[in-house]
């Protein structure tokens, strides 16, 4: 990950190697915070497998706060839907190998 941004309150975030996948995740994420005024990503060229993803906050958060926080909430989200996978869809005898 790659920061820029001269305003600590407005930041683009480079992200390598990543897609559609994370960036609208990431961005559902970060929005749920009331302190962000602008949250958006664009995926820079077709060929290319990075985003750039920029946060805007009000007052004086800095935006790599609620970046941060959008990436633990998310991993949260994802630790959620893979116990509830291996709880309810796994053989007794598969579970805990993914």
């Amino acid at each position: 990950v790659q920061a820029d941004g001269t305003d600590g309150n407005c930041i683009t975030f480079v992200l390598h190697d990543e897609d559609h996948t994370l960036g609208n995740s990431l961005r559902y994420m970060v929005m749920k915070n009331p302190d962000v005024e602008f949250c958006g990503y664009c995926i820079t060229h077709p060929s290319e497998s990075k985003i750039n993803f920029r946060i805007q906050t009000r007052g004086g958060l800095p935006a790599v706060e609620p970046f941060r926080k959008g990436l633990n909430d998310l991993m949260g989200v994802c630790q959620h839907v893979l116990n509830t996978f291996e709880v309810r869809l796994l053989p007794e005898e598969l579970r805990g190998l993914f």
